[in-house]
């Protein structure tokens, strides 16, 4: 059995406790984990539009003076492109680390094709660093610093190239 399909158990197990929790507490179901749902074109297709919705705004965020949010848009067009394939292949997912780990299960089992790099941008190293200079670095030092503006327009560049290319594989995915 491997890490991701271990991971993906607890996050299925978590899911399942809070909602039960929830009930308990007559509180509307949510969940922190990952849900087993009948698979969703229909529901791929809005994550897909969410993302490129994002992929722009990377452009629009530079243009106006506010690169800095450029970087959360990148990684949200990537995020979302990972909750369109779990869409697909029936997983609602309301955690980062349970989507990551379910794209890594799913490439792992051959059900989709997709470059390691792709799954690394989001991946915390051994869940609990974060890899220098990742898109998850990048979020956080330009969501959370002081910084306006990113001052290496390459780095931008590159972001809005990458989540094309993954938007594209991701479209390959949901559609084949």
């Amino acid at each position: 059995m491997s890490q991701a399909y271990k991971h993906i158990e607890w996050c299925l197990n978590k899911a399942k406790k809070e909602i039960e929790e929830c009930k308990k507490l007559g509180k509307r179901p949510k969940h922190r984990g990952l849900l087993k749902v009948n698979p969703s074109v229909e529901e791929a297709k809005k994550h897909l539009t969410k993302a490129e919705h994002n992929l722009n705004g990377i452009t629009k965020f530079k243009e106006i003076g506010f690169s800095d949010w450029s970087m959360s848009a990148g990684f949200y067009c990537i995020y979302h492109c990972f909750l369109a394939i779990a869409a697909k292949f029936g997983y609602e997912s309301s955690n980062q680390t349970c989507t990551i780990a379910l794209i890594r299960f799913l490439k792992e089992d051959n059900k989709i094709q997709l470059d390691e790099k792709f799954i690394e941008l989001l991946e915390y190293e051994g869940m609990e660093e974060v890899k220098d200079n990742s898109i998850i670095d990048m979020r956080e030092n330009y969501t959370y610093g002081v910084q306006i503006s990113v001052k290496d327009e390459a780095k931008i560049n590159e972001l809005e190239k990458i989540c094309k290319n993954l938007l594209d594989i991701t479209k390959e995915i949901i559609f084949k």
